[in-house]
């Protein structure tokens, strides 16, 4: 099926695609003494990769000793880096535009490619291109795991005809995230589970058991800018960890600065994450019960 076609509404099951995870360990500096741990969570199966109990980072908990991180009151027998290595897509057309058309030196219905997102003429593409962070997110995942991209807009009419969307004149809401999570699950055959309480520690876990997390964050994370008056509002695809970063794909991020593998600190994350997300995996696979 070529990329970016659309069959009719219903489950589209082709042969799961796997692509490359890069995992990277190396020991980890000695620990400190300190009080005693909680046990380590038990390892998980399934997935495309696997990290060793303890390896990733709790954001927010950590405290830096000869430039290394390290839980707090917890050893840690390695510390790994896990990226997985999924397609990047922007919610507009012309990923190097973004900038100009955030900045307001250009209009997105001026975007060339416009043509491309599925939308009928440049008035609708200039509506709802701001509005495409989560259908970014999901192009990114079915072409990670299915191989298949369709139009942006394609995906936002089905979203909309599913209630992932509720348009209100020219005010929408959505992304709603329960309604567009059984959608992808219905529509896609994707593991897709809405997570209106997501620890920011679960999402290394979470990704190292193979799935991808969709988070809610504030757009203003594209430049590690300071605090803005409230978080989320914006999604984001976590597509990786490090010991110091949360690696992701920024749908509305910056050319060459912010967009594919943009890397955001543990230590700023707090700043834009709302504490929710969307996680999902592949076809069949068991609910990311953290």
């Amino acid at each position: 099926m070529p990329r970016g076609s659309l069959r009719r509404p219903g489950r589209y099951l082709p042969a799961p695609r796997r692509r490359p995870v890069r995992v990277r360990r190396r020991p980890a500096p000695p620990v400190p003494s300190g009080p005693a741990g909680r046990p380590a969570p038990p390892s998980r199966p399934g997935g495309e990769a696997a990290v060793r109990a303890g390896s990733a980072v709790r954001p927010g908990r950590s405290r830096r000793e000869g430039g290394a991180g390290l839980w707090q009151g917890r050893a840690m027998t390695t510390v790994t880096e896990i990226i997985h290595q999924v397609p990047y897509y922007s919610q507009w057309e012309s990923p190097e535009l973004v900038r100009e058309i955030i900045a307001g030196k250009l209009s997105a219905a001026d975007d060339p490619l416009w043509g491309q997102s599925g939308a009928a003429t440049q008035e609708e593409y200039e509506f709802w291109s701001w509005r495409l962070c989560g259908m970014a997110c999901l192009r990114m995942a079915l072409d990670h795991w299915w191989g298949v991209a369709p139009p942006a807009i394609t995906l936002a009419g089905e979203c909309l005809a599913a209630g992932a969307y509720v348009r209100r004149g020219e005010r929408l809401d959505g992304l709603i995230h329960a309604p567009f999570a059984a959608y992808v699950g219905e529509r896609w055959g994707l593991a897709a589970e809405s997570r209106p309480d997501l620890a920011a520690e679960d999402i290394p876990r979470l990704l190292a058991a193979g799935r991808l997390v969709m988070t809610s964050v504030h757009p203003a994370v594209r430049t590690l800018g300071p605090e803005p008056a409230r978080r989320g509002g914006h999604l984001v695809l976590a597509v990786g960890a490090t010991e110091r970063e949360l690696v992701i794909h920024n749908p509305s991020g910056f050319a060459g600065e912010s967009q594919a593998f943009a890397r955001v600190p543990w230590t700023d994350l707090p700043r834009f994450y709302a504490g929710r997300g969307i996680v999902l995996g592949p076809h069949g696979a068991a609910p990311a019960d953290l």
